[in-house]
């Protein structure tokens, strides 16, 4: 990555990181430890609940995710991106297949300072071929020759992580006074995929970001973050950013669009975005927990009513997730493809 700051990677005055930001009031802890518990603790379910509400944001300790995992995955990506630009170009995605290496990624129309490498939990993954198509293809992991091992590493973090998301779907179900399983059904055969996040240290991290202001498109995500930290989210009561503190060996989970929708807003997704310093770099390895192309997204039946009547129109996830993806490769001239685009009005 270049060291001199390229206008691309320049966000607008009124996105700018602020000099000092607050880690007060930070998003809620959970201990996991009762889901060892049967039934189900009320009390845990309620503590899901609140922090959806309050944050769409928390943190989770206790979590079942073997340490050993999260270690094998956090060194390959390291080794990964210790490379040159030309070793990691070899595993380069496209708009062909959204998988592999990238450094030229935007949100928001501006280029974040970073570079990835994303892979799919099951080897091949269907997608639809263009938007609003009934035609599909199928996307391949694409594994670098280095560090050897870094698929079976990245396989086996990936089944660990995605237990966990199912313990989380069927809490944040149950806070929402659903069965456990209400939800399960959507991510049977499901579109998530996990990136390894690398920022490199930036020389003008007064004006760029690692990742924009964003939310997550999808219905869960479960990241995995270093001590460096840099996560910033947007709280809803007052609309000021907060520092999300490194907890060793915890996961920061955030709610996505979907639940948000799911909920008919009974839940938000929060916005979040990265920040970058000039002298330490970062690694984070999110989790984004999506369900089947073909699942048409509404809001669900038992959380609308005569009084309060679903806010959004249904629409494809597929159609929303290429969609999505496709803007990641190039500039657009209008706004990303967002689900306020999908609200009914009032």
């Amino acid at each position: 990555m270049a060291c001199e700051v390229d206008t691309a990677f320049i966000q607008a005055p009124e996105h700018r990181p602020k000099p000092h930001i607050s880690e007060a009031g930070g998003i809620p802890t959970i201990d996991l430890s009762p889901l060892n518990n049967h039934p189900i603790s009320t009390d845990l379910v309620a503590e899901v609940g609140a922090a959806c509400r309050e944050w769409g944001f928390f943190q989770v300790v206790n979590h079942g995710v073997p340490a050993e995992l999260r270690r094998a995955v956090e060194a390959a990506a390291r080794e990964f991106f210790g490379q040159s630009v030309e070793e990691k170009g070899k595993v380069r995605r496209d708009e062909a297949n959204p998988l592999g290496y990238y450094d030229t990624e935007n949100t928001k129309n501006v280029r974040d300072w970073k570079e990835v490498f994303d892979f799919i939990v099951k080897d091949v993954v269907v997608i639809p071929a263009e938007v609003e198509s009934d035609e599909v293809q199928e996307i391949r992991n694409r594994w670098p020759e280095y560090p050897p091992g870094m698929s079976d590493t990245c396989k086996a973090y990936a089944r660990g992580v995605e237990k966990l998301a199912f313990k989380l779907l069927e809490l944040i179900a149950l806070s929402l006074g659903l069965s456990g399983d209400r939800l399960n059904g959507f991510f049977s055969n499901q579109t998530s995929f996990l990136r390894l996040n690398h920022y490199p240290p930036c020389p003008t991290p007064h004006l760029a970001l690692g990742v924009g202001r964003h939310k997550d498109a999808g219905g869960l995500t479960v990241l995995a973050q270093d001590d460096v930290g840099g996560l910033d989210v947007k709280k809803k009561a007052d609309g000021e950013w907060y520092r999300v503190k490194p907890i060793p060996d915890s996961y920061i989970i955030n709610v996505g669009d979907l639940v948000q929708v799911w909920s008919n807003e009974r839940y938000e997704s929060a916005e979040h975005r990265v920040s970058v310093n000039s002298k330490r770099e970062r690694f984070s390895i999110p989790f984004f927990f999506n369900p089947a192309h073909y699942t048409i997204v509404a809001p669900l039946e038992e959380m609308t009513s005569e009084e309060n009547p679903p806010k959004y129109k249904p629409f494809n996830w597929g159609d929303f997730f290429k969609t999505r993806k496709n803007s990641n490769f190039k500039k657009l001239d209008v706004e990303n493809l967002q689900i306020h685009h999908f609200k009914i009005s009032d």
